[in-house]
């Protein structure tokens, strides 16, 4: 095995990791808004303030988080062990979430706003140190691409998983009760994520160190990451880049209920489809990558999407069969740039340690977290604002016309837009396919001569007690 290639075992065990974290994110992304409003009980417009309300405090939180990540000493390196110490939290604050307690409107808005941020927290400590290590088990950029593509390969798994049981198991649990079958479905997700977690942890290994350790303050680090001209622009990359696909996937349950006026079940399959798409998007993205510069196919399947989206807006949404190849294909396209977009923050990482000699690794995923999480809740406060402005009723037996094309909006034109701005902005990356090549050889040589320059103050320290005695 050449340096730096991943065997497939390590490989899928990474993305196992994600998987873990999707099992739960993605029940936020495709049923928080809907739980909330239809049946938790909380107004459009007080889901969107509670979503933009906790990313206020993830902006302290999510760098602290990278800051003792990329402290952190133990046995296991320094991202690996929060895979195994905030599993468990993670998965159980996930399920207290989707719980509805029999308690007063007020009440239950407090619990709302507590269960979220709990949940959050423990997203953080969990997800930050897991990205993080996707930029120190390999230097190669071929195989961070590969490695992200198995990743993108087994969160559909993991997607796949939940969008075509969460619907038919709350069904099953709940008979009547919707909350309580919310509830326990939540619960089974959590142990799944929970295993993910594990096989991750036990089978990936650090092996990137940085050439000069980072030891100084906080403060310090976040001063030298802003000298990283590369590291900000992908930060409104990774905005960018979310936001379409988090305001459709907010909007698809809306979509399937009330203008295609489908029942839950095909709810189950049509999103089902829709990540066997993007589970072939994430494989399509290694062997494009291979023949030309991930830069230009960002840009262009971006460019792409755009079109695609707003050609959706013209569909018939009662063509089923159209409809349902469309999303496919829509999916397809949308995630293709995904691994290519984590691929790109390792090498921004690499760009900025070649640039200002050090290595911040957590603080710099920290930031594109953020920028995640900010975009996710951007995502459901829109949709929520928008369908409160639209007339939506939560509830309803039917939906006003004005209700019906809020919700096409969002789930076509608005994301239209949002790819447009993307490939704008990965216009202005200057990581390119031979930039990388330069900056991997100028880091490999200054890693050799820190080691280098180590041995012998270490070989002097072990000598000194001897000269003391004589």
């Amino acid at each position: 095995m050449k340096e730096g290639q991943l065997s497939f075992r390590e490989k899928v065990a990474y993305g196992m990791g994600d998987a873990g974290c999707n099992m739960i994110g993605g029940a936020i992304m495709l049923f928080l808004n809907y739980f909330y409003t239809d049946i938790f009980g909380l107004t459009p417009a007080m889901v969107g303030i509670l979503l933009l309300s906790v990313r206020v405090i993830d902006a302290i939180i999510d760098p602290m988080m990278g800051a003792i990540a990329d402290r952190t000493t133990s046995r296991w390196g320094r991202f690996r062990p929060y895979l195994l110490w905030v599993a468990l939290p993670y998965a159980l604050f996930s399920v207290v979430m989707f719980t509805t307690p029999d308690w007063s409107k007020e009440s239950k808005i407090i619990y709302a706003f507590v269960t979220y941020f709990l949940m959050s927290v423990t997203y953080t400590a969990i997800n930050i140190p897991y990205c993080s290590l996707g930029g120190v088990i390999t230097a190669d950029p071929y195989e961070r691409v590969a490695c992200q593509s198995y990743r993108f390969f087994m969160v559909g798994i993991a997607t796949l998983i939940l969008s075509s049981t969460l619907l038919p198991m709350a069904d099953f649990f709940g008979g009547g009760d919707k909350a309580r079958g919310y509830q326990m479905s939540m619960g089974v997700m959590a142990i799944i994520a929970l295993f993910m977690f594990l096989f991750c942890f036990t089978f990936v290994k650090e092996r990137i160190e940085p050439a000069i350790p980072s030891k100084h303050a906080l403060k310090s680090d976040l001063k030298d990451i802003w000298k990283n001209d590369q590291w900000v622009r992908i930060l409104l990359l990774t905005f960018f880049n979310v936001c379409p696909g988090f305001i459709r996937m907010a909007a698809t349950m809306y979509y399937v209920t009330w203008v295609m006026e489908k029942s839950t079940s095909f709810a189950s399959l049509f999103i089902s489809l829709g990540v066997i798409g993007m589970m072939l998007g994430s494989a399509l993205a290694k062997p494009l990558t291979d023949k030309f510069c991930k830069l230009k196919v960002f840009f262009w399947t971006n460019i792409i999407l755009s079109g695609f989206s707003l050609g959706f807006y013209y569909l018939d949404p009662h063509a089923t069969s159209l409809i349902l190849f469309a999303y496919f294909i829509l999916n397809v396209l949308h995630q293709l740039p995904s691994p290519l977009h984590w691929s790109l923050m390792a090498d921004v990482d690499d760009y900025g340690e070649w640039k200002t000699g050090k290595r911040v690794t957590g603080i710099s995923f920290s930031g594109n977290i953020f920028f995640i999480k900010v975009g996710l809740a951007v995502a459901g406060a829109m949709v929520g604002f928008l369908l409160s402005t639209y007339g939506y009723q939560a509830g309803a037996t039917h939906q006003s016309p004005q209700a019906i094309n809020g919700i096409v909006m969002l789930f076509t034109l608005i994301p239209a837009i949002g790819y447009l701005i993307t490939a704008g902005i990965v216009r202005l990356l200057k990581v390119d396919r031979e930039t990388m090549r330069r900056i991997q050889a100028d880091l490999a040589i200054r890693r050799r001569q820190y080691q280098e320059l180590r041995r012998p103050s270490e070989g002097s320290r072990c000598e000194q007690p001897n000269v003391n005695r004589s």
